[in-house]
């Protein structure tokens, strides 16, 4: 077996895959090194490179009073804190029934649970918005995030890593007494640390960039997240200003990105043990 056979054999990488992974991680650089560079110079720099530019964090300053970006903050952290821990209540035990219990139907409504993967929210807009308004909760956090509460992502992420458990371990908890809740908590929840840790990264993400859905369903400040908030930087009558609208996405984009950094070893982990690519 020659040289090029073996990498082959063990999927090693060749150098036109590293070259073509440099040349994507390039690209998707760009974008960000144009916005660290913009939001940390004046405007006159935005469209120009010039090694001698001024650093200035008045970019920043302009962005934080031209937007009540505290109260954007405070209503992106709540919406995130509450959309996660529905989904993960719900997921867990969804889960854990699809996965430990025998009842009559249960392939059939684990299917429709996949189904709701294919499903793309956007179709469901209208739906949602008449739903929301019979309900009162338009122009609230809980009208943004109630469509998200059950999550077919968190259910079959969880179910695929509890049926991977030795039912043993439930064997030896009902003989110490404990309960279906109890070994559900302090059996399965505790070894599947990894996969929520992964899921979480993924619902955060995805709730604090999520944009379409809020700008429906919100009016006013007080219920707006950080997404809808910048729409106040693009402003036709105030005109374009890249260093500001760059600064702001800076500060709205920072604490997913630092997020990411440091649970990136257990979020690649977790979903290779619960193999999925």
């Amino acid at each position: 077996m020659n040289a090029a056979t073996q990498r082959l054999a063990f999927n090693e990488p060749t150098w036109i895959d590293t070259i073509a992974a440099w040349l994507l991680a390039l690209l998707w650089i760009l974008p960000l090194a144009y916005a660290v560079w913009t939001a940390f110079h004046p405007a006159e720099y935005s469209t120009r490179f010039a090694l001698a530019a001024p650093l200035t964090l008045d970019n920043f300053r302009r962005a934080w009073e031209a937007a009540p970006f505290a109260r954007y903050f405070l209503n992106t952290t709540l919406l995130v804190a509450m959309v996660l821990a529905a989904q993960l209540v719900l997921g867990t035990l969804a889960a854990y029934a699809f996965a430990r219990y025998e009842f009559k139907g249960r392939n059939v409504a684990f299917a429709l649970v996949l189904v709701q993967l294919m499903v793309m929210p956007d179709i469901l807009l209208v739906e949602n918005y008449k739903t929301m308004a019979r309900l009162g909760l338009v122009d609230t956090l809980v009208a943004i995030g109630l469509p998200y509460f059950a999550s077919a992502f968190a259910i079959f992420l969880l179910r695929q890593t509890f049926m991977g458990i030795p039912k043993e371990l439930d064997e030896a908890a009902r003989v110490e007494g404990a309960s279906a809740m109890q070994t559900l908590w302090r059996v399965y929840v505790p070894l599947a640390r990894p996969v929520y840790t992964a899921f979480a990264l993924v619902s955060i993400s995805f709730h604090w960039n999520n944009f379409l859905w809020p700008l429906i369903i919100t009016n006013s400040v007080n219920a707006r997240p950080l997404t809808v908030g910048l729409q106040v930087f693009s402003s036709v009558d105030q005109g374009v200003d890249w260093s500001v609208i760059t600064a702001a996405t800076l500060m709205t984009s920072a604490p997913l990105l630092i997020a990411f950094l440091l649970f990136q070893r257990q979020f690649v982990q977790s979903f290779m043990r619960a193999g999925i690519k």
